[in-house]
């Protein structure tokens, strides 16, 4: 009796651990609408908030000459990529708004962007072609994000944070994209989303 008793809650105790493995479910934690936007990418072709709607994205706030954050956030990014890909999760757009437009044209963020290991360039958005007070207004409007220019040197001012945007253009979470950066929880997340 003892013995069938035990068998019996192992049992129960596999069954509710398969039963959580396979029942993530994605909760938002924000709900702010991305404005509107027709911005050029690193190819030098236009992109528009339209043109990213119907799938998932993770946006970034970067700059080509940053000396702090942005490297590693970039490289943290790479590796989210080669996460999703490894579970196959394809539906997706990665999407960096550069916050020095005045230095970052399509050229310099091509460049940039081919410095990294990218698992698939096609994902990725690198916008520019704006004014520095726009991506200021757009920042804070959009994302609840801090952008500012540092007056007598080259730096840019920004948050170090990844936004995941749904498929209908609402900012739903946001992520440290520097150190400790959740890869597990992001991929979870993605895959919840492209559904």
């Amino acid at each position: 009796m003892k013995k069938r008793s035990i068998m019996l809650i192992g049992i129960l105790i596999v069954s509710s651990l398969l039963a959580a493995c396979g029942s993530y479910k994605f909760e938002p934690e924000l709900n702010i609408e991305v404005q509107d936007f027709s911005l050029t990418n690193q190819n030098n072709k236009e992109v528009s908030l339209d043109d990213l709607k119907g799938k998932p994205w993770l946006a970034m706030f970067i700059f080509t000459n940053c000396t702090t954050v942005c490297p590693p956030m970039t490289f943290n990014m790479t590796e989210i990529q080669t996460a999703l890909q490894d579970e196959d999760i394809e539906d997706y757009n990665i999407v960096a708004f550069s916050v020095d437009p005045d230095v970052d044209t399509p050229e310099v963020l091509t460049n940039y962007l081919n410095s990294y290991s990218v698992a698939d360039s096609s994902k990725w958005q690198l916008l520019t072609g704006y004014k520095q007070e726009y991506i200021e207004q757009f920042a804070r409007k959009s994302f609840n994000s801090l952008v500012k220019k540092s007056p007598g040197n080259d730096q840019v001012v920004h948050m170090s944070s990844y936004y995941l945007v749904n498929a209908d253009g609402q900012v739903v979470k946001d992520y440290d994209g520097a150190t400790n950066v959740p890869v597990e929880t992001i991929v979870a997340d993605m895959k919840a989303l492209t559904k």
